[in-house]
């Protein structure tokens, strides 16, 4: 599951979580890695009982699991392109995250 959002913001994050939340098997857990990006450290986020959240220390990309998803969709599907209007750059993120998974 992958969300494509114009903007990355608390009401965004809360999204994320929610389907997160909802993905996970009865019984089950989920440990969410987030870096210090304002939106992840808000306590406005919602908080889940089957999910738990890891904060990151300030200034450690390389701690951060999302980060090596990131540089493999930058590699092969995302950097260096021109994109026509707003639906291709969605249509583009669709196919890159699907090749990906």
């Amino acid at each position: 599951m992958g969300l494509v959002l114009p903007y990355a913001n608390t009401n965004r994050m809360a999204l994320h979580l929610e389907e997160i939340r909802l993905a996970i098997p009865p019984g089950h857990h989920a440990l969410v890695v987030f870096d210090q990006a304002e939106w992840h450290t808000t306590a406005r986020l919602p908080r889940f009982p089957n999910v738990s959240l890891l904060l990151l220390p300030s200034g450690s990309p390389e701690l951060n699991p999302a980060e090596q998803v990131w540089q493999q969709l930058r590699d092969c599907s995302l950097a260096n392109r021109c994109y026509d209007n707003y639906e291709e750059i969605v249509g583009t993120c669709c196919a890159a995250w699907n090749a990906l998974t």
